[in-house]
């Protein structure tokens, strides 16, 4: 039987990688276009990013859109997003 320890600790890795990913995506998008957004303002849907920024910010991360995508890649692998929303 499994004890609920171990069911939380399962949680908190998965809490962990979550917060983990938002950091990295924070981290790219300040490099490169020395934007800064918060963890709340990040939220991913199947393969996809959505942000929570103003119109022009996201006209700037579409016209660098395939710069920023490849370094997520390279940054988190499988778990990149692929697309922007």
């Amino acid at each position: 039987m499994i004890e609920i320890k171990d069911l939380l600790i399962s949680f908190e890795k998965l809490l962990v990688s979550s917060e983990i990913k938002k950091q990295v995506i924070i981290d790219i998008l300040y490099k490169n276009l020395n934007l800064k957004i918060e963890k709340e303002d990040i939220k991913k849907k199947n393969k996809d990013l959505y942000l929570n920024i103003k119109p022009i910010y996201k006209n700037e991360i579409l016209i660098k859109r395939d710069k920023i995508l490849q370094e997520l890649e390279l940054a988190l692998g499988s778990k990149a997003p692929k697309d922007f929303k």
